[in-house]
Parts: structure tokens; C-alpha cells; sequence
């Protein structure tokens, strides 16, 4: 099979990092195991530097090359048949895309209302692999609402003409079925499978002195820098927000905190998928640095999972460092800002446990806090019982992901 993959990356948000290596490691493994892939990278230098896999190749789909050349050369493409072979040697990202089997959409979170800048990202993803005449799988993702004019009338049009949409919980299942679409299958996100080695851990350990969890008593913390923007457009303060949320978990309750950034990109102070330049304002705030771990440097998604599974706790506001701590049976607080977050704690049992940020106030906190280490584990238990299911669930991806690209 050749595989042709979008919306994720190696590099910046390890949760996409982990959808894509999800599906690299068991698509690799499907039916002869000579399984090749493409992705088509928002940024391709330093996913190429990243990539690990010798039947992985990475070309480039920066934001602007993919909305004008990539989809006006697919375009032309449809429309040209006697074209074709030019248009397919000189836009080596259309060839891939024609000669593909299938293409994996893993955007995280598409076609939903209140983000409509995205919505011309999540139409450009897969609108060239449409007009090759290529099928699109999207991988489990959340989707919807779609009361907004504009992103249902897009979700009208596009949706139905997936080969077939992954749910990644109920709310979304719910949203897709509103719409009348029948090529919706019931999953979980894909990153719950991710595979963490002997090696990936002795890589981990070489970035941090793990003696940091000895104690067994560490709470992890990732921050977001998606919160961080909408605290700064209500006039908030998120980095003193968090900083004393961390000063109360180092004072008060005498812990150790390990401040994590689940979207990192080196080498850039740039903020989008990015949360080292927050994390660096968070550090740098709070009142006890002897009690707080950060790692400024961006590891790997499976370096991230083992060191988040050393945590006692977990209090996340990134979705897949949720996903992660989840996978590691670790009790977790949720701070987020969509149904995306929800709907997956509704697996684990857990939604109790997710505050949406601006419903958030320091006496909240402590209190769900509390409520979060006093039931620690009862929680774990719960965790453990239910992550089986949700990985199998998950799983079931790859089949339907198999079926499509052999009835190309």
C-alpha cells in the first residue's frame, strides 16, 4: 500500500506527532508489511530532520504552497487529463497524492463552528487528493458542531465524500450523524496506541535527570499556549495564572511539579503549536524553580508519554498530553476548551474531572485538585479497567484504513 498522510507532523504538536507515528508503526506491519508513506508536511525541514522511518517520506505542504499550488495543480490535474504527467513531475506532492492508495487526514479538530480560520486549512487538506480522485480517511478526530452557516455548508459538501470519517467519542458521533452522513464509524483517537520502546525510554532518560520522580509524588502540568491567547483576549493573565496554580501544588501541597510543553518547536519563538516559549514565562515566574522540572527542548511524543507516566497526577490543558497521561493510567485533571476533551474522559469515566478554562477560578482549582489526589486511586483503578476497550476501539481504525486502500 502507499500511503499518503496530512494534518500531522513530527515536529511542534506531540499529538500529532503521536497520531502519525500511530499509524506508521501498525500500517507498517498491514498485509505484506512492504507499506510505503508520504507525508505532506507543514514543516517539512524539520519533520525530514525528525523522521525515523525509512518508508516514510517527507514532502513539503507548507501552509501557502498546499492552499495555492499543491490544490491549483490537483485542480488542474482534474481538468487536464492531458496534463497530467507534466502537472505530476513538476508538483511532486500532486504525484504522490494520485499515485496513493489512500490519504490519512489527522487533524486533530476540523469543521468545527467558532474556528473559522481553520475551516479554508481544513477544506485545502483534502480537496487535492478529491480532485486526483484519491479516497480520504479521517483519521479519529473530533468534528462539529455544525450550526455555523459557513462551516456546515462546507461540511455538507465535503464530508460525504470521504471515504470515511473516525469519531473520536460520542459528542462528535452525534455532530456527524446530525448531518445525515452514512460513512461515519465509531473510534477513538489513534494516539492511545502509540508504541513506546525500551529505546525510547533510555532516549527520555538522557534528556532528564528522572531522579525527579523518586518520590513518586510529582504532579505534571501542561499548559497551552491556545489558552494562553484567549486569557490575553479577555485581558487575563494566564502565565501568572498558571505560575500560581504551580506555586500552590509546590507550597501548599508540597509536590513537585513537572511543567511539561506538548507542543514544542525548536529553534522559534514562535507560538503556534509551540508551547516552550510559554512554559519559559511560566518557569520563570513561579516562586520555587528547585521544585519545578521543565525540559526546554522538544522531545519526542514518546519521550513525553513515559516521563508524563511517571507523574502521581497529571493537570492537562493540552488535548493529546491528556491522551498520554490517560495511556499511562495517570489520574487527570482537565483544563481545556472544547468537546474534544470531554468526550474522551466519557470513555475513561472521567468527565468530572474537565473544567472548561473560563469557568475556571483559583478556589476551583484547589478544589478540583484535591478532589483529584484524594481519589487518585480509585481513579487509576477506573483508568486501567477502561483503556483496553478504548484502545481496541482505536485499533479498528486500521482495518477500515486497510479496506479503503485496497479498494482503490
Amino acid at each position: 500500500m502507499r500511503i499518503a498522510i496530512i494534518g500531522s507532523a513530527f515536529s511542534g504538536n506531540k499529538g500529532a506527532a503521536a497520531m502519525l507515528e500511530s499509524s506508521v508503526q501498525h500500517l507498517s506491519r498491514a498485509g505484506d508489511g512492504r507499506n510505503s508513506f508520504v507525508l505532506l508536511s507543514m514543516y517539512p525541514r524539520s519533520d525530514a530532520a525528525q523522521n525515523p522511518y525509512p518508508n516514510l517520506r517527507v514532502l513539503d505542504a507548507n501552509a501557502l504552497r498546499l492552499g495555492v499550488l499543491i490544490n491549483g495543480a490537483a485542480l488542474l490535474h482534474r481538468l487536464l487529463p492531458p496534463l497530467r504527467k507534466t502537472i505530476r513531475n513538476a508538483v511532486p506532492e500532486v504525484k504522490a497524492l494520485a499515485e496513493a492508495d489512500v490519504l490519512l487526514d489527522e487533524g486533530g479538530i476540523t469543521f468545527v463552528d467558532g474556528r473559522g480560520k481553520f475551516l479554508i486549512y481544513n477544506m485545502a487538506s483534502i480537496l487535492p487528493a478529491l480532485f486526483v480522485g484519491t479516497p480520504v480517511v479521517k483519521v479519529a478526530q473530533a468534528l462539529g458542531p455544525f450550526k455555523e452557516p459557513l462551516n456546515r455548508r462546507a461540511a455538507k459538501m465535503l464530508l460525504p465524500r470521504m471515504a470515511a470519517i473516525i469519531s473520536r467519542g460520542a459528542i462528535t458521533h452525534e455532530h456527524l450523524l446530525g448531518l445525515g452522513l452514512t460513512n461515519v464509524h465509531a473510534g477513538a483517537d489513534l494516539a492511545f496506541t502509540l508504541e513506546v520502546t525500551a529505546e525510547d525510554v533510555a532516549t527520555a532518560e538522557t534528556k532528564v535527570d528522572t531522579g525527579f520522580f523518586a518520590g513518586g509524588n510529582v504532579v505534571g502540568f501542561s499548559p497551552s499556549a491556545v489558552l494562553a491567547k484567549s486569557a490575553a483576549a479577555r485581558g487575563e493573565d494566564y502565565v501568572a495564572e498558571v505560575a500560581g496554580q504551580i506555586d500552590h501544588i509546590t507550597g501548599n501541597l508540597e509536590r513537585p511539579v513537572f511543567l511539561v510543553a506538548h507542543s514544542a518547536r525548536a529553534h522559534t519563538a514562535k507560538t503556534h503549536n509551540n508551547d516552550l516559549p510559554l512554559c519559559r514565562a511560566i518557569y520563570d515566574a513561579v516562586a520555587d524553580k528547585s521544585k519545578v522540572l521543565f525540559v526546554d527542548d522538544e522531545l519526542s511524543s514518546q519521550a513525553l508519554r513515559y516521563l508524563i507516566g511517571r507523574c502521581d497526577v497529571f493537570v492537562a490543558s493540552r488535548f493529546h498530553a491528556m491522551v498520554s497521561s490517560l495511556s499511562m493510567k495517570v489520574p487527570t485533571l482537565v483544563i481545556g476548551w472544547s468537546h474534544k476533551y470531554r468526550e474522551v474522559l466519557d470513555m475513561f469515566g472521567q468527565s468530572d474531572l474537565a473544567v472548561g478554562h473560563q469557568d475556571l477560578d483559583d478556589a476551583r482549582f484547589v478544589a478540583l485538585l484535591d478532589d483529584l489526589l484524594a481519589r487518585r486511586a480509585e481513579i487509576h483503578a477506573e483508568i486501567a479497567t477502561r483503556l483496553p476497550a478504548v484502545q481496541a476501539k482505536a485499533m479498528e481504525q486500521i482495518d477500515t484504513i486497510v479496506e479503503v486502500a485496497e479498494c482503490r
